[in-house]
């Protein structure tokens, strides 16, 4: 099958100006999206659709074809998907004679995605011939039989009415509802060019648990941060008490419990090369010496890391600016 890969990249990014193309940790973000369609097993081709002459040299710098620069009137701020893509397989199909079975779309601001997604979804639409398209999604987290829509005369009215007063039932009796999470689209190519849709009628979904798309500084920074974890070669500073091990209230460490999620994080924190040093502020007020405990914990919870130090100074609050939310280390080393 002629598989493509179709990157839209424009330049003319407002929220954060020429994204597609910003570095991020050393590498322009549309380089991202080009090596995860170069690292898929079954796409053959993979294109970057620009309006930039700027952005189209760096494109064919890291392996994607630009066999055009794309006219302005589809690279404006209301230009659609379909216009995009039409352009695209309609230039290959009359200066080429080329035509795609099923084409991908891979969103430049995405810097953060598995190639092992993009053919599994491939694979789902080669099997079910009847299906038009695969879409990625993600579970939502706001709940949309609990939205409205404003009139401008105050009154609201609810976004869905399939269900009758939704808005006033528990939310564990409303259906489950996903969202598109804008990772990865696949789409027959009859069905952009005979039905000029990005979609068609039947459309399948393919589950995520995460969204990095990029439409902000905050999120460009989050992201910058996980590729730069992911990479390795960095020094990480763990505490014991109430990260590796559950707090224990009396501070009798002998009965202390592991955090099973954390000693993940760091355990494969510790396989992509990055040093993990442990540090505790166990007998700094009592005196006791918990080292030979605290080793054999440590060992027997199956804890990797490079050097154990003893005491740091005992405190209520402690202030760092490198400071890293256990929870967001969670989402980023596991994406849970």
């Amino acid at each position: 099958m002629n598989i493509l890969a179709i990157i839209p990249a424009r330049s003319g990014s407002k929220s954060v100006p020429h994204k597609n193309i910003r570095m991020i940790n050393n590498k322009p973000m549309l380089a991202y999206s080009i090596e995860h369609a170069l690292q898929s097993e079954l796409i053959n081709r993979v294109i970057v659709s620009t309006d930039s002459e700027e952005y189209a040299e760096i494109a064919r710098q890291y392996g994607a074809e630009t066999p055009f620069i794309r006219p302005a009137e589809y690279a404006q701020d209301h230009s659609l998907d379909i216009d995009v893509f039409y352009h695209c397989l309609a230039y290959l199909k009359e200066t080429e004679g080329y035509e795609a079975d099923l084409v991908v779309q891979l969103r430049p601001t995405y810097p953060i995605r598995n190639p092992k997604d993009i053919d599994t979804m491939i694979e789902m639409l080669q099997k079910q011939e009847d299906a038009d398209s695969v879409r990625s999604i993600a579970l939502a987290t706001e709940i949309p039989y609990k939205m409205w829509k404003k009139r401008e005369n105050g009154e609201i009215v609810p976004v869905t009415t399939d269900i009758p007063e939704c808005y006033n039932m528990p939310r564990q009796e409303l259906p489950v509802a996903y969202y598109q999470n804008a990772c990865i689209d696949v789409v027959r190519g009859r069905v952009i060019l005979e039905q000029r849709s990005m979609s068609g009628k039947k459309i399948l979904g393919y589950e995520m648990k995460d969204n990095y798309d990029i439409d902000t500084e905050e999120e460009m920074r989050l992201a910058q941060n996980q590729l730069k974890i992911c990479e390795g070669g960095k020094r990480f500073v763990f505490d014991i008490d109430g990260v590796i091990a559950k707090l224990e209230p009396n501070n009798n460490y002998r009965l202390s419990e592991p955090n099973t999620p954390m000693i993940e994080v760091v355990n494969k924190l510790y396989e992509m090369g990055n040093q993990i040093i442990l540090f505790t502020a166990r007998g700094y007020v009592t005196g006791v010496d918990w080292k030979e405990t605290t080793q054999n914990q440590l060992s027997s919870w199956g804890v990797h890391y490079h050097e154990l130090h003893f005491g740091k100074p005992n405190a209520d609050y402690y202030v760092d600016d490198k400071f890293i939310d256990m929870n967001l280390l969670l989402k980023m080393v596991l994406n849970k």
